[in-house]
C-alpha cells in the first residue's frame, strides 16, 4: 500500500458523477460532482449518453484528487460504485457505444416483460435470480439494443460487441480495454445471473436471447479489476473494489450482520436488509439479491425498491420550477397547512415494490382553488405530500435503519419514517455508496473503519 493509504471512490449515479478521495480513516479529503444530461426520447424511455458518463467520471476524479492535496501516485486503490441495471453495448475494437445507455428507470420493454409473465416464465426466473419480470432490470434492455441497432445482433454473435452495466463500461475504459468484468452485485441485477450458483445461466440467456459472448466476467466485490491507464489520472492505479450503489451503501453503513438494514433516499428509495448466507424468498414481492461477495462467499439481502424519491424533488425544480434548489424543499413543505389534503403519486417511471406496475403514471389529486392559483402557491402542499409519501412507500421492520442519500438533507422527509417499530439512525455522511466502495477494499482482511464483516 502507498504511504498515504488514500482511496479514490468513483460514484457514478443516475443524475451525476461524483469522485471522492478518502484517507486511511475514511475521512473525505477531496470531493467533486457533476450532473449530466438526461434524455427522454419517447414516453417512458430514459437514456444517458455514455460519453457524458465517461467525461464526468474522469473530470470529477481529477478534480477530487486536486482538491485532496494527495498526489495520484500516492492513492492506494480505486473503488467504483454505480447506478445499477442501467446498461449499454459497445464495440470491443473501438470502445464506442452502439447506442445511448438505457437507464434503470426506462419502461420501453414493459410489454416484453408482460408477455413473458403471460407465458408463465416469472416463477422460474425468480427462482434463479431473486428478481421479478420488470423492465427495471437489464436483460430485456440488452435484447432491445441488439434487436433495434442495425447489425448489432449479428455483431454480438461473432464476439464483436461487449455488454456491461455502468461499472463494466468504466472498468473497460479505465483499463484501456484490457478488462471486461463486473462484480456479483451488478451481475445479480441483470436477470441473467443465478444468484444461488453465482454464474451466468444458460437457460436465462436463451429466454432473453442474449449471447454469452457479450457478457463480462463476474468477480468478487474486492477482486482485482485491473489497473488504470496512467494517461487518465497520471498514475497506474489498481481498481480493487466494485459494487452497485445500493449494495455499496449497505457496506458503507456497516450493515454486516443479518437483520441489519439501511434505507437510502437518493434518486429513488432503496431499503436493503442483510439476510446473511441465507437466501430468503419474499412472499410480499420484495427482491432477493446479493448484498456483497467476498472470497467467493455470497451474502444475500432482501430489497424494497421505490423508483422515485429525490428525482421528484428534481422534477419540482427543473420541471415545474416550484423551487430553485433542492435545499428549499424541506422548508417549504414544513410551512404547508396539513389540512390541505393534496396527494401526489410520483409514479413517473411506474411503481416498484411491492406493486411492480410499469404502466403506472404520476398523478396529483385534491388540488383546490383554496390551495392556490399558481405554482408558487401550490408548492407547499405539493412538497408536503411528496415528503409524506416517499417514506410511506416502504415499511420493513428492522432494529437499525441508517438513512444516507440525496433526500437526507430534507429533515421533513425523514419524519414519517419513524413508525414506532424501528430505531432510526442517521449517518454523518450523505456519501454512503462512495464510503462503501472504499470500505470494500479492506473487507477481505476483515478490517473496516465502520464496523466488521
Amino acid at each position: 500500500m502507498s504511504k498515504s493509504g488514500s482511496i479514490l471512490a468513483l460514484d457514478q449515479g443516475t443524475t451525476s458523477s461524483r469522485a471522492i478521495v478518502f484517507d486511511a480513516d475514511l475521512a473525505i479529503r477531496g470531493l467533486a460532482q457533476r450532473e449530466f444530461a438526461q434524455f427522454y426520447p419517447s414516453s417512458g424511455w430514459v437514456e444517458h449518453d455514455p460519453e457524458d458518463i465517461w467525461r464526468t467520471t474522469v473530470e470529477t476524479a481529477r478534480q477530487a484528487i486536486a482538491a485532496s492535496g494527495v498526489s495520484a501516485r500516492d492513492i492506494a486503490a480505486v473503488g467504483i460504485t454505480n447506478q445499477r441495471e442501467t446498461c449499454l453495448v459497445w464495440d470491443r475494437r473501438t470502445g464506442k457505444p452502439i447506442h445511448r445507455a438505457i437507464v434503470w428507470q426506462d419502461r420501453r420493454t414493459a410489454d416484453v416483460c408482460q408477455k413473458l409473465k403471460d407465458e408463465g416464465c416469472e416463477p422460474g426466473v425468480t427462482a434463479k435470480t431473486g428478481l421479478l419480470l420488470d423492465p427495471y432490470f437489464s436483460a430485456t434492455k440488452i435484447a432491445w439494443l441488439l434487436d433495434n441497432v442495425s447489425g448489432a445482433r449479428a455483431a454480438a454473435e461473432t464476439g464483436q460487441l461487449a455488454f456491461g452495466t455502468i461499472d463494466s463500461f468504466l472498468i473497460w475504459r479505465l483499463t484501456g480495454g484490457k478488462v471486461h468484468a463486473t462484480d456479483a452485485t451488478n451481475a445479480s441485477r441483470t436477470l441473467l445471473f443465478d444468484i444461488r450458483k453465482g454464474e451466468w445461466d444458460d437457460d436465462l440467456l436463451r429466454l432473453f436471447r442474449v449471447p454469452r459472448s457479450v457478457l463480462p466476467e463476474v468477480r468478487d466485490c474486492s477482486a482485482d479489476f485491473g489497473t488504470l491507464a496512467p494517461t487518465i489520472l497520471g498514475a497506474a492505479l489498481p481498481i480493487r473494489g466494485v459494487a452497485g450503489d445500493q449494495q455499496a451503501a449497505t457496506i458503507g453503513q456497516a450493515c454486516f450482520s443479518p437483520g441489519m438494514m439501511k434505507a437510502t433516499y437518493g434518486t429513488g428509495c432503496f431499503a436493503l436488509l442483510n439476510t446473511g448466507a441465507q437466501l430468503i424468498v419474499s412472499s410480499n414481492r420484495l427482491l432477493t439479491t446479493i448484498a456483497y461477495q467476498l472470497r467467493g462467499q455470497r451474502t444475500y439481502a432482501l430489497e424494497g425498491a421505490i423508483f422515485i424519491a429525490g428525482a421528484a424533488v428534481q422534477w419540482l425544480r427543473d420541471g415545474l420550477g416550484i423551487i430553485s434548489s433542492a435545499s428549499q424543499s424541506g422548508d417549504l413543505a414544513s410551512k404547508s397547512d396539513p389540512a390541505q389534503r393534496v396527494y401526489l403519486v410520483p409514479a413517473f417511471v411506474g411503481l416498484g415494490a411491492p406493486y411492480w406496475e410499469p404502466h403506472a403514471r404520476g398523478a396529483t389529486s385534491a388540488l383546490l382553488l383554496a390551495v392556490g392559483l399558481g405554482l408558487g402557491f401550490m408548492s407547499q402542499p405539493t412538497l408536503r405530500s411528496l415528503f409524506r409519501l416517499i417514506p410511506s412507500c416502504w415499511r420493513i421492520s428492522s432494529d437499525e435503519t441508517p438513512e444516507p442519500g440525496l433526500c437526507r438533507a430534507r429533515d421533513f422527509s425523514m419524519r414519517p419514517t419513524n413508525c414506532g417499530f424501528m430505531e432510526r439512525l442517521r449517518d454523518s455522511t450523505s456519501v454512503a455508496s462512495s464510503t462503501g466502495t472504499s470500505t470494500i477494499r479492506g473487507l477481505p482482511r476483515s478490517v473496516t473503519m465502520r464496523g466488521r464483516p
